[in-house]
């Protein structure tokens, strides 16, 4: 939308420093203000190219933020509200920013327009279209800045979760804790076949210790996982096969046969040594 002519552009390119100033002011006395993440240094040149944008932004005579004059804003706020996220500010803390520009703003309109009172109703609702305008696309970016890092985190979490670690010479374990899933499956896939070909282990042990269910969704990511090291020369044990996961499995229906499974982690690498010509020996007391 189009207005006759605004005089904003014209206030700020003429008050510019001022409103700069009284802007800066309001944000370090905020209760949102967030030193410890980010420091007066950053959010005072944050705040200048900002509103340099803006002016030059509202030059143009349109308070439409998505048309192509308001491009350098947009990517402005974007990089503000992706930084943000990731450094842990909230959405609140994150809006205001923008949201906090409304003071200073009104302040010079009533001081320059305060005799014209049309024209600074005219202006008010101006301002006040583009700051909200402005306000909702930083949290729109913000959230979605939040959830790539929500996704992130999860993605590493996953990661860390299936760690796969050399037993003996080509023998891997695979520790399984909490639910098993597609997405997780799919980590653990992808881990433990990197593992195979990275160390050329014959045998890997799948441990399920810590899985607290299984179902017939869980028995077939299992069956999946041992499928595909198959198919990467690499042979799978089961452990951690208690007595209410084979109840569970029998009931299901879910055929093991060909799969060979163990109680204990202990028992799966006693039968994964001795698949590989190795054994254990006790040490004789002094």
């Amino acid at each position: 939308m189009a207005i006759a002519r605004s005089r904003i552009a014209e206030l700020l390119e003429k008050h510019e420093p001022s409103v700069l100033s009284e802007w800066i002011k309001l944000q370090l006395n905020a209760k949102t203000f967030r030193g410890d993440l980010q420091s007066e240094t950053d959010l005072r040149e944050e705040s200048r190219r900002f509103l340099a944008l803006t002016r030059q932004a509202w030059s143009s005579g349109t308070t439409d933020v998505q048309a192509p004059a308001w491009t350098p804003v947009r990517e402005f706020l974007t990089g503000i509200s992706s930084s943000r996220a990731r450094l842990g500010f909230s959405p609140g803390e994150t809006a205001t920013f923008v949201l906090s520009l409304k003071q200073p703003f009104f302040t010079l309109l009533r001081q320059e327009l305060g005799k014209d009172t049309e024209a600074l109703a005219d202006e008010l609702w101006a301002a006040t279209q583009v700051i909200d305008a402005l306000g909702l696309f930083t949290m729109e970016t913000y959230q979605k800045g939040r959830e790539q890092v929500i996704l992130r985190q999860q993605q590493d979490m996953l990661e860390l979760s299936t760690p796969v670690v050399t037993l003996w010479d080509g023998v891997l374990a695979l520790p399984l804790i909490g639910t098993l899933d597609s997405a997780r499956t799919q980590v653990v896939m992808e881990s433990l076949l990197e593992k195979i070909v990275e160390t050329g282990a014959s045998i890997a042990i799948i441990d399920i210790t810590g899985v607290p269910t299984v179902d017939t969704l869980v028995a077939q990511h299992l069956l999946k996982t041992v499928a595909a090291a198959r198919l990467m020369g690499a042979d799978c044990i089961i452990s951690g096969i208690r007595p209410q996961i084979a109840q569970t499995i029998v009931h299901l229906g879910v055929d093991l046969a060909d799969v060979t499974t163990k109680a204990t982690l202990a028992d799966a690498f006693v039968i994964a040594l001795a698949r590989t010509g190795s054994s254990l020996a006790r040490a004789k007391k002094a």
